[in-house]
């Protein structure tokens, strides 16, 4: 019988509070308005071109110095 209870102890119970949980959390969640999407959109956007820009200045830096280091 103490297997049976170990086993409810260590995976039963943390799974069922797992789920209750996610269900809490789903139950709380709303979806974004337009103006708040917007907001998003924007911001992931700027982060894309600061990231990219930031790779590319990398790459135009590097290829110069790649040919000294290398030698054509």
């Amino acid at each position: 019988m103490s297997s049976s209870s170990a086993l409810n102890e260590s995976v039963i119970e943390p799974l069922v509070k797992f789920a209750k949980d996610s269900k809490q959390l789903v139950a709380k969640c709303t979806k974004p308005d337009r103006k708040e999407f917007e907001a998003t959109a924007k911001s992931v956007a700027m982060g894309f071109l600061v990231i990219g820009m930031i790779g590319f200045f990398v790459k135009l830096i590097h290829i110069p110095i790649n040919n000294i280091l290398i030698g054509s």
